[in-house]
């Protein structure tokens, strides 16, 4: 990877992108600290730090901490990726925007992705909207009276505000897009990955004022519940291993695929010979990426997120263990908090079913067996032992399903030692705040990113040499 980057940087026109790249990354830490007028930062973030295991942690991990801060960036890519999604979707059901996928080629992607950006402003208002409801709900907006009518004055806050998150939103896809045109490539990925590196600094910190200074973390605690520094230093240096074991097994399962031998029959047209020789189909052993987790995250956070919305009320000794349940209040207040919480084994089973069955969904509506042994047919290809067409079909169908539980039980596993690490730890750790969710996504982008890169080099190579390039533009 260094190598990589090295070679790249020595290129004028990489280095240029990767400065690109760099100076957009500059302007979107920088709009992620701009406030938004009539918002609070201070009561947001104890609004999101009440709100616990609720899709408004997914928003946070999403948006670094925009979100906790009401910046104007606060809506992060949210709105960017649901919008992508659900056009990916549609392409399935509508058959005229799967000709423009699949036949139509740049022409047709341009159109997807303005219908994309057209969906996101369309997301963007409706998300900036449901954000506004909870800062006003939680207090989070600063009183100012800019008119004599409270209702004048009240509308008027409201459209600032939502104006603001929305144009957020969209300036976030703008930025990602010109990453894409300009830079490197993968802009919104590359985004997301900065949102998550982001919330390290945050995340070491609180791993040392828990842990040496507890007083300071919570009231509850005091000076004398303190680790002792040796062992402090001896959980520091467990942590950066298990970090370090979690991503070198990552990018080991990131990386590994199953290779289905195919052969070329040979054929004349002309006076040249065509195929004759073998290759491989590549099946990618986690092809789904990172999306399957996300989806199970939304759908497993909805009865935290409901308890959010309309919240109970905690019944007389619930801290200690003790408690009489006497009002449907107190018992929704229970039933979330006892069962759809980060340490419920009913929430981590529920979690780890989830993430297996959207792995499924997801590879059914993105990877077409039929129109790949169809391809294969139509330029002579076959699978060894395996008639063209639907036998073909059927058997790469079958090696699909295989790969995809094993894909989809690691991400079930990186997903979830996380999480019974901090039921068992009591989040001490603090490894739930960089979890596997996080690890593998910073692990994919950092290898899609040398991947693109890698595939740009190849301009730049010497023709015959095994790695030396240009200095120049090459020509």
């Amino acid at each position: 990877m260094f190598k990589t980057l090295r070679d790249a940087w020595n290129v004028p026109d990489l280095r240029k992108k990767i400065l690109f790249t760099l100076f957009i990354i500059v302007l979107y830490r920088l709009g992620s600290v701009i406030p938004v007028p009539f918002a609070s930062p201070e009561k947001m973030q104890a609004a999101v730090g009440y709100a616990g295991n609720s899709l408004l942690t997914y928003f946070t991990f999403i948006a670094g901490e925009s979100f906790s801060q009401a910046t104007l960036f606060a809506l992060s890519i949210s709105p960017y990726i649901t919008a992508s999604i659900v056009v990916q979707l549609l392409c399935v059901a509508i058959p005229k925007w799967q000709e423009w996928q699949k036949e139509d080629g740049e022409e047709g992607r341009r159109k997807l992705d303005k219908i994309t950006r057209y969906m996101t402003v369309g997301l963007s208002l409706i998300t900036a909207f449901g954000y506004y409801q909870y800062l006003k709900s939680n207090g989070a907006i600063i009183d100012v009276k800019l008119f004599s009518n409270s209702t004048l004055n009240t509308w008027a806050v409201a459209i600032v505000m939502i104006a603001c998150y929305c144009a957020g939103a969209c300036l976030i896809m703008w930025l990602g897009e010109k990453i894409d045109n300009f830079g490197i490539g993968n802009g919104i990925s590359i985004i997301l990955f900065i949102n998550i590196l982001s919330g390290i600094p945050r995340m070491v910190q609180t791993f040392y004022i828990r842990n040496r200074h507890p007083e300071q973390f919570s009231s509850e605690l005091t000076a004398a519940d303190a680790m002792p520094m040796w062992l402090f230093i001896l959980v520091a240096v467990l942590v950066i291993v298990f970090y370090l074991a979690a991503i070198t097994f990552i990018v080991h399962m990131t990386e590994a695929e199953r290779r289905i031998k195919v052969s070329y029959a040979k054929r004349i047209q002309g006076r040249k010979m065509y195929g004759g020789q073998d290759s491989d189909l590549p099946i990618k052993l986690n092809m789904s990426g990172v999306m399957p987790i996300i989806f199970a995250q939304s759908i497993v956070s909805i009865p935290a997120t409901i308890a959010l919305l309309a919240p109970g009320k905690a019944p007389e000794g619930f801290a200690t263990g003790k408690y009489t349940v006497s009002t449907f209040s107190e018992w929704w207040y229970t039933f979330t908090n006892r069962w759809f919480s980060y340490t419920s084994p009913i929430y981590m089973i529920i979690f780890f079913v989830l993430i297996i069955a959207f792995a499924y969904f997801y590879i059914a509506i993105s990877f077409d067996p039929t129109e790949i042994a169809n391809n294969l047919k139509k330029n002579g290809g076959f699978v060894l032992g395996i008639r063209p067409g639907a036998p073909t079909a059927n058997f790469i169908k079958r090696v699909t399903n295989r790969i995809t539980l094993l894909g989809a039980l690691f991400l079930s596993l990186v997903a979830i030692i996380p999480l019974i690490i901090n039921a068992t730890m009591g989040n001490s750790l603090g490894i739930v705040a960089f979890g596997g969710t996080s690890i593998l996504i910073v692990v994919g982008v950092a290898l899609e990113t040398v991947r693109e890169l890698e595939a740009q080099l190849t301009t730049y190579r010497r023709p015959g040499s095994s790695g030396g390039i240009f200095r120049g533009k090459r020509k």
